[in-house]
């Protein structure tokens, strides 16, 4: 008789390739039967969702000052090669005129696009995926308030394997948790809502932490600082480690003036996500500033 191991192996490895195929796939968190949930928002509530997300940070079009034209197209360096995000204005041929309000549910909380395939984690979904529906809808319905601007930014630029999306899938097993955020009824309403913007709007822990080998933030040194993803420094420990004298006052003056305790201002990447908190409210302010103040001491990581 033929040995049989040849085509055992064979067997084995179609049956490995089929699991890993099935396992990496596309998940989106939302389905047809959820699609009116996402409709018929606020666009002034959206406004506010919009400018604590910092859309306008990545998605405005560069070269020019209009914040809310989203055209996409910077330029972002990290280790991993360079991403350039998408146009997300109302246009219905380059932009996103055309989805509907679940289908930026599925981008945004799952990192998976409407023709279901998986966004890179640039676009930081792992914060976005403890958005709370309402929320969604309204910046849906305030991002078709704003003009459409045509044209399309160039791909992405990463090397092979990287450029391979299904790997995002295995990514996500690890590093994607949909749960919402749980609140504290203890630490009163402004600390609950400071977790809110924090966590799930502002994505702060996705600048001011070190990662992994994989891209994925490092728990232990959350909110500690890290070496600044474009290689231009080292972004600020903002524990109580390092900013354990500062008052509120002194967090709210940051996030509506970008001027620091000592003086000096704000640059680089913060005086644009200060940009985008001076135009909260004084009371959500308050509330960035509560919670950050509240994280737990942390020693900052070796660059």
């Amino acid at each position: 008789m033929r040995p049989r191991w040849p085509l055992l192996g064979l067997v084995a490895t179609v049956a490995l390739a089929a699991g890993a195929w099935f396992v990496s796939a596309p998940r989106p968190a939302f389905g047809e039967a959820d699609a009116g949930r996402f409709e018929g928002g606020d666009a002034a509530r959206g406004r506010v969702v919009f400018l604590a997300g910092e859309c306008a940070s990545c998605h405005a079009t560069p070269g020019q000052d209009d914040r809310l034209r989203l055209g996409g197209g910077m330029a972002l360096s990290a280790p991993l090669g360079t991403f350039r995000p998408p146009n997300i204005s109302p246009d219905p041929a380059n932009g996103i005129g055309r989805w509907r309000g679940v289908d930026l549910a599925n981008a945004l909380m799952s990192g998976v696009s409407p023709d279901g395939r998986h966004y890179f984690p640039a676009l930081p979904y792992v914060a976005y995926a403890r958005m709370t529906v309402e929320d969604v809808a309204d910046l849906m319905a305030y991002l078709r308030t704003l003009e459409p601007v045509q044209g399309r930014p160039p791909p992405h630029e990463l090397p092979f394997p990287l450029n391979i999306r299904r790997s995002i899938g295995f990514w996500k097993l690890f590093f994607l948790d949909r749960r919402p955020l749980t609140p504290e009824p203890a630490r009163g309403a402004a600390w609950n809502r400071g977790q809110y913007l924090v966590e799930a709007l502002a994505h702060c822990v996705e600048c001011h932490s070190s990662r992994n080998l994989l891209g994925a933030i490092r728990p232990a040194t959350r909110y500690a600082g890290g070496p600044d993803m474009e290689g231009t420094g080292f972004v600020p420990n903002i524990t109580p480690e390092r900013i354990g004298d500062w008052q509120p006052s002194d967090m709210v003056t940051l996030l509506t003036t970008g001027r620091r305790p000592d003086g000096r201002r704000v640059g680089s990447s913060m005086a644009d996500v200060v940009a985008n908190t001076s135009g909260l409210s004084p009371s959500d302010r308050e509330a960035i500033a509560a919670y950050i103040l509240s994280l737990p001491r942390r020693p900052t990581p070796a660059p």
